[in-house]
């Protein structure tokens, strides 16, 4: 249950953390299903990113999935699940719409994403996106868990920058002033973090010896919204029926941080158009 507490930390932090909301169960069903998934390579498995079982890569080995509820029924049922649609609507006020799956397998010596904001990418309009990530395994520093920075979800998209290939697998970065470092998020299997589509987050690479990372996650969009980005179509209602919104425009404005006490944004750029998907 979303108490009025967590409502108000939702909204000064823009997160917001519902331990073990899926079962020991239900997470190695999942477990399971996706490593199938992943082993047989089934017809219409979409992969970010080139599949090599060779690679010396592990991003190679395991690329990362996307888009499965379109033709997996589990993994529907699972981004349409009624405990995420109960969490989503309490938290937002409003009837949020799904719009994306996908699952990060994140092995041994991968690398992480650096810093974003998922808005950046999804482009809703008006509002903004959300994620739902279920931890698959305990994440902590060691095996790359998620990195956010609390607070972050009232600035706006911010001008990206060039990020570090060797420790992301994603190209871009967002600066942050050096009084506002990232916190790791440490998690147990089967809990679920919930948040808003311009924290700033990320993570550090896998650096465990034997250990996975791997996570499920959902992306919505508020039911307000009119548009999304056109790689988010179809958009889908809770009880799975189409929604016709609009297509947001590629790229928009987008902010830089200035020096002040305490640091403030201003809008002083525009997005290049913001293909690929949101991760961390």
């Amino acid at each position: 249950m979303v108490s009025e507490r967590d409502r108000q930390s939702w909204r000064e932090q823009g997160w917001h953390m519902c331990r073990g909301q899926f079962s020991a169960t239900e997470v190695s069903f999942y477990l399971e299903h996706f490593m199938h998934m992943h082993a047989v390579r089934r017809r219409g498995t979409r992969s970010w990113g080139e599949y090599d079982p060779a690679s010396s890569d592990p991003l190679k080995r395991f690329p990362r999935m996307g888009m499965m509820h379109r033709w997996d029924r589990i993994t529907e049922e699972w981004l349409l699940a009624p405990r995420i649609n109960e969490t989503l609507g309490a938290l937002l006020d409003a009837e949020p719409y799904a719009v994306q799956s996908m699952i990060y397998f994140k092995p041994p010596g991968a690398r992480g994403q650096a810093l974003h904001q998922d808005q950046y990418y999804l482009q809703v309009d008006p509002g903004t996106c959300v994620a739902a990530w279920l931890a698959l395994d305990d994440c902590d520093e060691a095996n790359g868990c998620l990195q956010i920075v609390p607070g972050t979800h009232a600035t706006p998209v911010l001008c990206p920058v060039e990020a570090d290939a060797g420790a992301s697998f994603t190209d871009v970065t967002v600066p942050l002033p050096s009084s506002m470092p990232p916190e790791a998020v440490l998690m147990k299997a089967g809990d679920v973090l919930y948040f808003n589509g311009q924290i700033v987050h990320g993570s550090f690479p896998n650096t465990s010896a034997d250990r996975f990372r791997r996570a499920l996650i959902g992306h919505y969009i508020e039911g307000d919204a009119r548009q999304v980005s056109r790689y988010y179509h179809p958009v889908l209602r809770m009880n799975g029926e189409p929604v016709d919104l609009g297509v947001s425009p590629e790229g928009g404005p987008c902010g830089t941080w200035i020096d002040s006490e305490p640091p403030e944004v201003v809008l002083d750029g525009v997005l290049a158009p913001a293909f690929g998907s949101a991760a961390s």
